[in-house]
């Protein structure tokens, strides 16, 4: 279950993945409408991780992004923005294709079929909505959760549309932009959306 509070961020999601996007020699266009999300626990509870689709000019951009009560160490260049959050505080928003819990937690995705998580929304401490899923997410592999490996990092070996991650023994490729050609993996995460659906997150052992 991924908890979201009802609360107001400053910059908004839109105002922040928007400057990001602005910024990327691969992504054409302006952000115009945020399409829907999907999410996967961490385990320990203190990393926000969600995969968002966005309307950008004519395309369809995946985004994985993660949310931070503090700093992560070393991962400066992939800071989008900091955000003050109504009900946690200042939140660090991150590329999460460089945040090891990020990675590890699509990884386990796709290495053990897990589906993504259901949105209860709270408002001081009470459950107020469980959000209707409009975009879907669920892995291909039938691996046991207790073997897929912990990680104390990661690398990413390139960047732009489709960086590819080394990360304990396996490359995490994920595809920024739905294309319609599919990440290519042993496993991977397939993602649905209106009007669309493919592979977006494909995992190889090395």
């Amino acid at each position: 279950m991924s908890i979201v509070h009802k609360a107001t961020l400053t910059p908004s999601k839109n105002e922040i993945f928007g400057a990001w996007l602005a910024t990327q020699a691969w992504c054409e266009g302006d952000l115009t409408s945020t399409i829907g999300s999907y999410r996967f626990d961490d385990p320990a509870g203190r990393v926000g991780i969600e995969c968002v689709l966005l309307a950008v000019g004519e395309s369809v951009v995946h985004l994985p992004v993660s949310y931070r009560e503090a700093p992560l160490d070393g991962a400066e260049d992939f800071l989008m923005a900091t955000t003050e959050h109504s009900a946690l505080g200042t939140r660090y928003v991150y590329d999460a294709c460089a945040d090891p819990v990020a990675v590890r937690a699509l990884l386990a995705a796709a290495l053990t079929g897990a589906t993504q998580e259901p949105m209860d929304v709270y408002d001081q401490g009470r459950l107020v909505e469980r959000r209707a899923a409009v975009v879907t997410a669920a892995g291909t592999g039938s691996w046991s959760p207790d073997a897929v490996p912990h990680l104390d990092g990661v690398t990413i070996r390139s960047h732009g549309a489709t960086p590819h991650i080394e990360a304990g023994g396996f490359t995490v490729t994920v595809k920024r932009v739905a294309d319609g050609s599919e990440a290519e993996g042993d496993e991977s995460i397939a993602v649905a959306w209106p009007g669309g659906s493919g592979a977006l997150v494909a995992v190889t052992h090395i």
